[in-house]
């Protein structure tokens, strides 16, 4: 990854390309991002910036030793630290047991999700997190002097998914580092981290990429019309891999959007069901666990795929119903239901409704029966139309 490979963060860029110039390099740097704006990229850039032998003014050189070793990954100054899980308990498992998925997704894909990496390593169920095993392995590596390059660099991604020892142990190498050694922590949530951690880190805030970065991108990738470019843009939310997400996943978005009409409407015909259409209220309830069953069927990735795509159209259509067009992200689709949707998701439910949407997919990822969530939801659901 050089600097000319990131969409758009021309300031950051900027700004580590000078701190190396100028010889002022802090020893610990966090790069507090969103997901998709590019913090990872952003880090592994720099530190191949930093292990360049020559140098140019805005980029690696991509021919020096350093440079050819990064092409691949295997600086051995660099180390890197990464969420993973264990296949089994017959022994201590650290980021180098997965080192070689690490160096191969990360060269294809540049931009990635913790999902993404989780289902590429097929860590199935487990929770991904960097073991307390990793704490005595980041002394390790950097007790030794460099090799080749004039600094070590450990990149540590996600350090919010660390383990409370580990985490304390990181923390001690953070207050006496060794010399000509660099932290480049990359987050997501640095809210989750320890503050004494914080407190030694200087924080890069990596904001989305900007509109027309953005566009330069998606023209140079795919062959969009302009309206579907400015849909694009405008979901993103200056995140590349949610722009990807609209343009790859339209066909699981719509199915989403099917599955969340026929919920919302079942439950919203039982909720203001008459006494003469007792009928409707039965075969509505019914539908509804028809749909549970199917819901269930998904699997637990995919179930909180959907609780996600619903929690965001719940929101969004508070933001229509109270008028702020402008703030609205949605599809072309998702809108022409939510003309007639939105005046019943109001200042009485939407709190109600991302709780039980928020709580539902904790539960799907704590495995527990699917069945039973979804139908629970449904039936909250007709409680929530009556507010």
């Amino acid at each position: 990854m050089y600097f000319h490979d990131i969409i758009g963060q021309k300031n950051i860029k900027d700004r580590l390309i000078k701190s190396v110039q100028e010889d002022r390099i802090p020893h610990a740097q966090l790069f507090s991002s969103a997901e998709g704006t590019g913090a990872l990229p952003l880090a592994l850039a720099y530190a191949r910036y930093l292990c360049c032998t020559n140098r140019g003014e805005a980029d690696a050189c991509g021919d020096c030793p350093s440079c050819h070793k990064f092409n691949k990954l295997i600086h051995p100054d660099t180390h890197f630290v990464f969420p993973i899980y264990k296949p089994n308990s017959n022994k201590k498992w650290v980021c180098d047991d997965f080192l070689t998925e690490w160096r191969k997704f990360n060269l294809e894909q540049k931009y990635f999700s913790f999902n993404e990496w989780m289902t590429y390593i097929k860590a199935g169920n487990a929770q991904g997190q960097i073991y307390a095993d990793e704490g005595d392995e980041i002394l390790r590596k950097l007790s030794f002097k460099a090799f080749e390059s004039e600094y070590k660099v450990m990149i540590i991604w996600l350090p919010e998914k660390m383990n409370v020892v580990c985490s304390n142990r990181l923390l001690k190498i953070l207050e006496e580092p060794p010399e000509k050694t660099i932290f480049l922590l990359v987050s997501e949530n640095s809210e989750q981290l320890l503050s004494t951690i914080l407190s030694r880190a200087q924080m890069i805030k990596v904001k989305g990429i900007e509109a027309e970065d953005m566009r330069t991108a998606l023209q140079a990738r795919f062959n969009m019309s302009e309206t579907e470019l400015d849909s694009c843009i405008h979901l993103s939310r200056g995140s590349w891999l949610k722009a990807l997400e609209f343009i790859q996943s339209t066909d699981e978005n719509s199915v989403f959007l099917q599955q969340f009409i026929r919920c919302m409407r079942g439950a919203y015909t039982i909720a203001n069901f008459s006494s003469d259409r007792k009928l409707d209220k039965q075969k509505s309830l019914k539908d509804l666990k028809i749909w549970s069953e199917e819901m269930a069927k998904l699997g637990r990735e995919q179930g909180k795929k959907y609780l996600s795509f619903s929690q965001r159209l719940v929101r969004e259509n508070f933001i229509m119903n109270i008028k702020q067009k402008e703030l609205n992200y949605m599809t072309p689709a998702e809108a022409a239901f939510s003309v007639h949707f939105s005046p019943f998701i109001n200042h009485k439910n939407i709190l109600s409704f991302m709780e039980e949407l928020e709580l539902a997919e904790k539960h799907i990822e704590q495995n527990i029966n699917a069945k039973l969530i979804f139908f629970d939801l449904a039936l909250k659901s007709i409680m929530l139309f009556k507010k």
